[in-house]
């Protein structure tokens, strides 16, 4: 059996990560209660620039979050990612932005790690600018709408070891983040790491 690639993303960091069609990308939450925010860009068209659109995939699945076997689509409505397993009793979101630095300084918190900050950093990382900063899929965020419409962020309730098996259907760059929220209940009070551990397709 191929041995996993395993990347540890820190509290309030994230990383870019390569990985090939067919590749199982499990992203894990060892402690609970932690989001991970997750971006998907297409990698083997590099003329056409393509990423993961969180509302393509509400619309083509006509579901605000797919199901196991369903697919994450591209801005262009090309499966990037399916989900292969969730072992998480959920929910997740892909209504929400990243937490961003308009966000923190709202709070009162000037200067503080955010989200959209870690991706712009993975990205310029490798020599990537982005045109525009897409909406992430927020694994384990706890922020179903209410029956009034009413949008709200509780605390997580993936517990800890919680899971989700994702696999790529093209050449991607990923980016995964540790959400960075720590003065609102979203990651159960207190920010800690995520897994991500990566195995060879067939």
């Amino acid at each position: 059996m191929t041995e996993a690639r395993r990347i540890v993303i820190a509290p309030q960091t994230g990383q870019s990560i390569s990985v090939e069609r067919g590749d199982i990308i499990r992203i894990i939450d060892p402690q609970g209660q932690q989001v991970a925010d997750l971006w998907a860009f297409v990698t083997d068209n590099r003329s056409a620039l393509d990423w993961l659109s969180t509302s393509q995939t509400r619309d083509i699945n006509e579901r605000l979050f797919p199901r196991v076997g369903e697919h994450f689509y591209s801005t262009r409505g090309v499966p990037l990612l399916t989900l292969v397993e969730d072992a998480s009793p959920g929910p997740h979101d892909m209504l929400f932005p990243a937490c961003n630095r308009w966000l923190y300084e709202r709070a009162g918190l000037p200067d503080h790690p955010s989200c959209q900050d870690n991706l712009v950093r993975a990205f310029e990382a490798v020599g990537i600018v982005l045109p525009a900063v897409p909406d992430p899929v927020d694994f384990f965020q706890n922020s179903l709408p209410s029956p009034d419409g009413r949008l709200d962020v509780i605390a997580s309730i993936n517990p800890p070891g919680g899971s989700v098996a994702l696999r790529a259907e093209r050449d991607l760059l990923l980016v995964v983040t540790a959400c960075s929220v720590d003065f609102h209940p979203t990651n159960g009070d207190r920010c800690t790491e995520i897994v991500v551990e990566v195995t060879k397709g067939d």
